[in-house]
C-alpha cells in the first residue's frame, strides 16, 4: 500500500479549488482509499492554523468549515507522534516535520506545493513529489 504525507498547502489547495490536483490527491484518498495517510500533531496544527489565514478563509467556500472538513479526514488518517528529529534538510526548517513524520511513519512519499521540499526530490527512500505527480504514482 501507499503511504503519504500532505503537506498543509495540499489541504488548503484542496478546499480552495477541489477539481484541481490537490483535491484530487484528497479525493482518491476519501472516496477510494488509494493510499495510507500519515499526520502527526505539527502536521495538523500547522493545517488549522493555516484554514484561519484571512488571505486562505476568502478563497474558501462560505459553506465549508474547514476545521470540520479537516477532522473527517484526521479521523481516516494514521497519526504518528512528533518525536523524531530530522537534520535540517529543508531551506526552510518548519518544512522538516513532514520528512519525520514520513520517517517516523514508513511513509514512500510527501506530498507538496513547497519548492524548498520539492527541491530536495527525495531524503532516505523518501519522494517528494507535487500533487499532480503524486496522482501520476497512484495511477487512475
Amino acid at each position: 500500500m501507499v503511504v503519504a504525507v500532505l503537506d498543509a498547502n495540499v489541504y488548503v489547495s484542496a478546499l480552495i479549488r477541489p477539481s484541481g490536483p490537490p483535491g484530487q490527491v484528497i479525493e482518491r484518498f476519501l472516496r477510494d482509499a488509494a493510499f495510507d495517510l500519515l499526520l502527526s500533531p505539527d502536521i495538523i496544527d500547522e493545517t488549522l492554523r493555516a484554514f484561519r489565514y484571512p488571505k486562505v478563509r476568502k478563497y474558501i467556500s462560505r459553506d465549508v468549515d474547514p476545521a470540520l472538513w479537516f477532522e473527517g479526514i484526521i479521523l481516516l488518517a494514521r497519526l504518528v507522534a512528533d518525536e523524531r528529529t530530522v537534520l535540517p534538510l529543508s531551506a526552510d526548517p518548519d518544512d522538516d516535520k513532514y520528512i519525520a513524520a514520513a520517517v517516523d511513519g514508513s511513509a514512500g512519499f510527501v506530498v507538496s506545493g513547497d519548492p524548498d521540499l520539492l527541491k530536495l526530490g527525495e531524503h532516505d527512500g523518501i519522494r517528494i513529489l507535487t500533487p499532480r505527480a503524486f496522482l501520476g504514482v497512484l495511477g487512475t
